[in-house]
Order: structure tokens, then sequence, then C-alpha cells
């Protein structure tokens, strides 16, 4: 009997370990999205109106909510938020179009006011007079005309040849073009037929997408019923709007730094004091031995070895696009006086092709990686496993070429009515077509099938549900899961909650359940290379989980001071943003551990590649997300550089420097155990690495941050629309730093080429298979629990 209880003890003992974090972990999530989706139904509630109708004071239709509507889908239809930006969200060649709108219906309304009062045009009148004018139209603009109860808004005299300055300023750029990139005659009626069409609405598509910009202005301006604060929070920063920086912006600036030092001195303690870093497995002088040779090898893990091939091709093509770019910045039409390259490759169909491949290539090299050790996670190769794994190569293949194909067609209008479905969808990361969506789902649920059928066995055998193959494949099941919220929103949907809706992919899905994927696969390859213990390896990915999530779901706010959504996500966004600091800052201690067990491999250690591209991560992780995101996250800058060269200054370094060199260490990590050990060389992987961490650098510190910078400073003194212009790009420094990021940029793209030809001569030297399907393999057990 007391045998019995003994036993029975310590089967309770372990099947509550670590049940105090795994409980904070549900507590946190729980709170978590049910503060995201509480803040999400303000943002339902709070935002602008989309009139029915937009009369004058006599009740003349001026424009309708058709209008609007039908000017965001063309706006969307013609790929134009990877051009320039609307409420600040898009691309940085092109202009803000609520800035720039904003400016021309402000002016406009000086012009009615100065010719009506003192029939002068605003610009010839005194200083004394400009300022009774300026006051007045301040004014007259900020204060809400819209009637709920019927669905209108009026507009008065000023405001409405305010509008029709916007509607002509408009039509003569997308006719004529607007000598910065823009093609002349890029909006034309032969691209939607004469009959129904879908989503724009019938009528001139050029009075549209002015109507639209109009309506971001005039939500920018007009402050929100029964406040003194427009539906933007006074964004943008244009003082002869009215809109000057906000009290929630300053206050919450500084409460968000303190809350950070606060909490920072917090979770150091507890993460000293409980020990929640993963432990080393090994003594001194007792490194693990690992020799290649000896290792199994089953037919779909051989078979990953054709995706990081076209993970490095991708990899390629799109770091190239991202140099054309660049250099459309100095030479906007054309690519060194070859003007058909423009023609054929303008900047917003560049841009997408940019954005969409980085986080192809980034996913699928991901993908590769979850297929691969799916079978060291089960024990055995199921069966037909392989041919699974070809499906999802063919159907990846697919969505890359249709995708691309649809963008390019859709933005150039030959689509038609399928624009939405077939071509450019219309928001920045999320540019492929709505079928192109329904593809990249499915074939992460296939993903997602063959990790299970290759992990099912060794999660029936880990009795803790919160163990670590658990955790894989939760985190695992997060990746398809967290990207259906893309079919939340179509061009109908209202910008601002269309905005909402789009960060949960950008942010949640890109930034969160991947950081999520990536930090369980390094536990678990690191307890499968016996470098670490898999009990420390639990409780640390518990501690960071929670971390991570806890201010990650919140965090998301920071896209949303200034996008129309409610005032409180100032306080949300710039608190929860600034605690990811923590989270990431720590990685770093993780960083110098994992280069403690490189140094303690020694020369044999044949993962080096592996830990180079894991240090990069880490120290990426906090210079790129942390430290240039905190910046950026803070309202009160975020105010002044929302939309400007600061934001991808965060997110190269972000996005290639923590998920790129992530992806780069899971290919390195996968072709290490498929390629032949005498055909492998680790100077060509450093050589890669060194290479990219240079570029990279230079690329963000030499060009983008000193840029934006200067555009900070603009916007600072002459006003947020003026530092969006091409005059600012034109300048002689700002052309200088952007010309020498040539050069960080060449460094870069060597790298990348490097990587490419590395990855596709590993395809012609590969190992043969050891196992077949069903055979057992001789790998660790990790469902078993440690004593």
């Amino acid at each position: 009997m007391e045998i019995q209880h003994g036993t029975s003890t310590k089967a309770v003992v372990k099947k509550n370990r670590n049940s105090l974090l795994k409980s904070v972990l549900i507590i946190t999530l729980l709170l978590s999205f049910t503060v995201l989706l509480t803040g999400g139904y303000w943002i339902f509630k709070d935002m602008a109106p989309r009139p029915l109708e937009v009369t004058s004071e006599k009740g003349e239709v001026i424009l309708t909510k058709e209008n609007i509507m039908g000017g965001q889908a063309v706006f969307q239809k013609y790929g134009l938020m990877d051009y320039g930006t609307v409420l600040g969200h898009g691309s940085y060649m092109g202009p803000d179009y609520t800035a720039e709108a904003l400016k021309i219906y402000t002016d406009g309304m000086h012009d009615f006011r100065s010719q009506e009062k003192y029939s002068k045009d605003f610009k010839d009148l005194s200083g004394d007079e400009q300022t009774i004018i300026r006051d007045n139209v301040m004014k007259e603009m900020r204060e809400n005309r819209y009637v709920p109860d019927t669905d209108k808004l009026v507009l008065t005299d000023a405001q409405i040849h305010g509008h029709d300055k916007v509607r002509e300023f408009y039509h003569t750029i997308f006719t004529e073009g607007d000598q910065w990139g823009l093609k002349p005659g890029l909006i034309q009626e032969k691209h939607m037929p004469d009959g129904e069409r879908a989503w724009v609405s019938k009528g001139d598509q050029i009075e549209q997408i002015a109507d639209f910009f109009f309506w971001t202005a005039w939500l920018s301006s007009t402050e929100r019923p029964n406040d003194d604060i427009t539906y933007t929070n006074n964004w943008p920063y244009y003082e002869d709007a009215g809109n000057t920086m906000s009290f929630s912006a300053i206050w919450w600036s500084g409460a968000s730094v303190t809350i950070l030092i606060l909490f920072v001195g917090l979770i150091l303690f507890i993460f000293y004091r409980y020990h929640l870093g993963m432990q080393e497995a090994y003594t001194a002088g007792n490194f693990p031995i690992i020799d290649l040779r000896k290792l199994p090898l089953t037919s779909s893990q051989i078979k990953t070895g054709k995706y990081f091939a076209v993970v490095s091709v991708l990899f390629f093509v799109q770091a190239m696009f991202g140099a054309l770019l660049a250099h459309y910045y100095i030479e906007p039409d054309s690519f060194f006086g070859m003007k058909w390259v423009h023609d054929i490759l303008p900047f917003n169909i560049t841009k997408g092709f940019h954005l969409q491949l980085a986080i192809l290539w980034i996913a699928t090299a991901w993908l590769g990686m979850g297929i691969f050790i799916a079978p060291l996670v089960g024990g055995h190769e199921p069966k037909r496993q392989g041919l699974l794994v070809d499906i999802l190569f063919w159907a990846l293949v697919v969505l890359v070429a249709g995708s691309m194909n649809g963008q390019w067609l859709g933005a150039n209008g030959y689509l038609g009515n399928n624009w939405f479905l077939l071509g450019h969808q219309g928001w920045e990361y999320l540019e492929l077509g709505r079928i192109w969506q329904y593809i990249l789902a499915t074939g992460m649920l296939i993903w997602l099938f063959i990790v299970f059928r290759g992990i099912k066995s060794g999660l029936k055998r880990e009795s803790d549900k919160g163990g670590l193959i658990h955790l894989l494949f939760y985190s695992a099941i997060a990746v398809p899961a967290f990207y259906f919220f893309a079919f939340m929103i179509n061009p109908g949907t209202h910008f601002t909650f269309a905005d909402y809706w789009r960060w949960w992919i950008i942010h949640l899905w890109v930034e969160g359940i991947f950081e999520v994927f990536a930090v369980v696969v390094i536990g678990f390859l690191m307890v499968q290379m016996k470098l670490v213990t898999k009990k420390s390896t639990i409780k640390a990915l518990y501690f960071q989980l929670i971390l991570l999530m806890g201010a990650g779901v919140i965090g998301i706010g920071h896209h949303y001071y200034y996008n129309g959504s409610s005032e409180a996500w100032i306080a949300l966004g710039s608190v929860f943003s600034a605690l990811e600091v923590i989270p990431l800052t720590l990685l770093i201690l993780e960083a110098y551990e994992q280069y403690k067990m490189m140094r303690d491999g020694g020369v044999d250690f044949p993962y080096k590649g592996t830990f180079w591209f894991l240090i990069s991560v880490a120290i990426w992780n906090l210079v790129g997300a942390g430290v240039l995101g905190f910046l950026i996250n803070l309202p009160a800058v975020s105010f002044l550089e929302h939309g400007q060269f600061l934001t991808p200054a965060h997110g190269h370094a972000a996005m290639m420097g923590v998920y790129g060199m992530f992806a780069g260490a899971v290919l390195v990590y996968s072709l290490r155990n498929i390629v032949k050990p005498e055909k492998w060389s680790d100077r060509w992987v450093k050589f890669i690495v060194i290479m990219l961490n240079v570029g990279l650098a230079g690329m963000v510190f030499l060009s983008l941050l000193p840029v934006g910078y200067l555009q900070l400073k603009e916007a600072y003194f002459n006003g947020y629309a003026a530092s969006r212009s091409s005059q600012f790009l034109q300048q002689e420094t700002v052309e200088m730093l952007l010309t020498l990021r040539a050069i960080p940029d060449t460094i870069f793209l060597i790298g990348v080429a490097a990587l490419a030809v590395f990855s596709v001569k590993a395809l012609f030297n590969l190992r043969k298979v050891t196992h077949k399907e069903e055979e057992q393999l001789p790998v660790k057990d990790l469902a078993v629990d440690e004593d």
C-alpha cells in the first residue's frame, strides 16, 4: 500500500508539473484576447460614419456612401496602398493621401472664405487677415455636422469648395500622373464593365477615389461627437486644420516608459529567482557527440530539400525586388533610364511582390522545418507522408505563380470584376487575391495534417497535455488558425475596421504566432540535440510565452493610434507595446547561452551555422523589433512619424532580422541533416550570415534610420503632408542617403545569392533514406518525462 501510494503521488506531481505557469498562460491569453476583442467592439461602435448622403446646406447631394465605398475599392484595386498611404497605413514612395487631401481641402476653404470676406485669395491676405480666416476655417471644419438620425452629413459652402478642389487635384494626378512614379492614366473606365460592378460603384472611378480621400480628410479633421478630438485622435499633424498632438499621446508616451522600467525589474527578478532559463543538459567536457552519418533519415525529410531550395530562390527574387524599390526612390519612373522596367513593374506592383514573397519564403521555410522534425517527434514515418509533402509543395508553387500573376493583372486593370478574387486585393501585406488566400489557407491545413500525422504517436505517449510535444502541436495549430482572420475583411469593410483585422494578420499572425512557433521549435531542437534539459526548457517556454502573448496581443494597439480607432488604444497600445521589449531582451540572454553551447561543442559541433543564425535572431529581436519598435510605438513619436521611413527601418530589422534569420536557421539545420556531411561547408554558411547581417545593418542604420530622422524633423516643422511629399525625397541629403543604400544592399544581395547557390547545390548532395515508412527511428523519446 505504501509503495502504491508513493507511486500515485509521484504521478500526480508529474501530471501537475508547471501547473502554475500553465494557469498563468491560459489566464493571460483569455484576458489579452478579451481586451483585444472588446477593443475591436469599441472600434466598430466609434468609427467615423460613412454617411448615406453628403449634402449642401440647401440639401443638394454632393456625394454618397457608394462614392466613398467605391473609392476605397478603386484605391485597393490598383494596389495604391503599395504606393502611398491612407490614414498613415501603406507604403512610403507616394504621399499619404489623407494628409494630402486634408491640406488641399483646408487650403480650398481658406481661399473660399478669404474671397468671400476680402475678395482676395488667402495667399494675398495680410498676416492678421490670414489669422482671422485660419481660425474661422479651423472651427468650421472641426464642427461635426453628421446627423445620425438621417445618416446624412451636411457640408458648408466652404467645405464643398474644398471638396471640389480635392476632386480637381486627383483628376489631374490620375490622368497625368504625379511625376513621381505614378503612371499617367492609371485609372481607366475601360478596366471595369459597363454593367454591374464588383465593389466599385457606377460612375467615374477617379471621382470616387477622390471622394474616398476627401472622406478620410474629413474624419481626420472633424471632432467626434461630444469630444474635442478628431476621429483620428488629431492625426495627421497639420496646425491649419487644428490637428496638434493630443494630451493622451504625450501622457501615455511617458507612462509607457515608466511602466516598462517597473516591469523590467519585476520580470528580471522572477526570471532569476525561479531559474526560468533553459538549463544545460551536459557537464563540462561532456558535450554530446552528434554523428550526422548515424542520424536517421526518412523520405519526407529528404523531400524538404526542395522546399529549402525554393525558399532560397524566392528570397533572392524578393531581395531583387527590394533593390528595385530602393532604386525607385532615386529614379521613380525608370531603372537606369530603362523606362520599360517601370512600365512592367511600377512601384506599387513591385512593392506587393516584395512583401508577399517575404511572407511566402519565410513561411515555406518554417513549413519545411515542421515537416522535417515531425518524424523525430513521433518516432517513425507515417505511410504516404512523402506523397502529402509533394502535394503541399506543388500547391505552394501554384500559389506563388498564380498569386504573382494575379496581382500584376489586377493592379493593371485587366481582371475587371474579378480583381478582388484573382488579382491584387489591395491591402498591404494581404495583396494576394481571395482565391489565392484560400489556397494558402488550404496549404497550411495540409501542412498541419502532415505534422499531426508525424507527431501523433508522440502526442499519445506524452501524458502531460502541456508538455513539449503538445506545445509544439498547439503552436502548429495556431499557424493556420490565426490566418483565417484574413477572411474577415473585403473591399466593402469600413477602412478603420478592416485595418483592425488586417493587423491581426500582420501583427498577431506574422509577428505573434510565428514568434511563438519559433520559440517552441528552438526549445524542441535544443532538447532534441541533448543540449538542454526538457524540464527546464518546458518551464522556460511557458515563461516566454506568457511574456510574448501577454504583451504582444494587446500590443497590437500601437497600429490603432491614428487610423480612426478609439482614443483608448493610445493607452493600451503604448503600454503593452513597451512591454513587448522585455521578452525580446531576455532572448539575448538565451543567445549568449546558445553561443556558449556552440563554443563548448568545439570544431566538431555540426550545427554551428544554425547557431550563428539563431544568435543573429536574438540580436535583431532586441535591436529591430525591440529598440526600433519601441521608438516608433511611442504615441508622441508615432504622431509625427506614422508612415515614414522609421517604420521600414523597424520593419526591415524585425522582419528580416528576426523572421528571415530564423528561416535561415531552420533551413541550415534541416539541410545539415539531409546533406552528405562531406559535402557540407560551414565556411559558406559563415560567409552568408556575415553578409546578411552586415548588409541589413547598413541598410537600416546608414540609410533608413537617418532618412526617417530627417522626415520626422520635416513633419515637426512643416506638417506631416510636407514630410511625405516627393519634394522631401528630392532633397540633396535625403537623395545621398538613399543612394548610399546601394552599398549595404549589394552586400546583402551577395549573401542572398550565396544562400541560393548553397541551397540549390545541396539538392545534388543529399543523403540516402535510412528508414522506411512506419519503421521505428532511433531518436530521443521526448514524450518521456525526466526524473
